[in-house]
């Protein structure tokens, strides 16, 4: 029930636009905020942050009047985004967990409820699936072999190595990146890098 009622609010949320104009209202509101209140406090660390930012790409190559405007409207949004993501993320995790414990412990009688949601959700996830496999294998050597591994493991690797392999991978294609910058364009960035690692 909840869920439906949500349902126009989450997707005007995930429109970029409203998400753009939530940012800018919140980083105004917290710069009228008083500097001795909570509010005024985050603002004061966020502006530090921004600067010490700002102070850091200085060491790359010049910043003058009209590149330090723009890099400080772009990073005091991007920060806040960012901000903003990880905590309705973590209240995204905690929410989940919460609804596991009353479907575990049947609280207000909504366990039913849902696992009549999940199980929904599972189904919709199963059929792309299902709609490849083959008439003479059956539903579950199918499951088990690609779903649900009799040994009751999940079908992917532990996420430690998920994270590990995409560390990797983005390392990997940055590296190639400012490699063909170095080699291919005016911009030095290799040498920019290295003169920042050495100061």
């Amino acid at each position: 029930m909840l869920k439906t009622l949500s349902a126009p609010f989450r997707m005007a949320f995930r429109f970029p636009l409203v998400q753009f104009a939530l940012v800018v209202f919140l980083i105004l509101l917290l710069q009228a905020a008083d500097d001795k209140s909570i509010s005024g406090r985050i603002f004061a660390g966020l502006d530090r942050l921004v600067e010490d930012t700002i102070e850091l790409v200085a060491t790359v190559f010049t910043v003058k009047s009209f590149t330090r405007s723009w890099l400080t409207f772009g990073l005091m949004i991007a920060y806040v985004y960012l901000a903003c993501w990880l905590i309705l993320s973590l209240c995204g995790i905690g929410a989940r967990k919460l609804v596991d414990l009353a479907g575990r412990h049947n609280l207000f009688w909504s366990r039913n409820a849902i696992a009549k949601e999940r199980g929904i959700d599972a189904y919709r996830a199963w059929l792309p699936l299902e709609t490849i496999r083959p008439a003479h294998v059956s539903q579950r050597a199918w499951e088990e072999e690609f779903a649900w591994p009799p040994d009751n493991r999940p079908p992917y690797p532990p996420l430690g190595q998920r994270v590990l392999r995409a560390t990797l991978s983005y390392a990997a294609a940055v590296a190639i990146i400012l490699i063909l910058l170095q080699v291919f364009t005016p911009f030095p960035v290799l040498s920019w890098l290295a003169s920042v690692i050495a100061r």
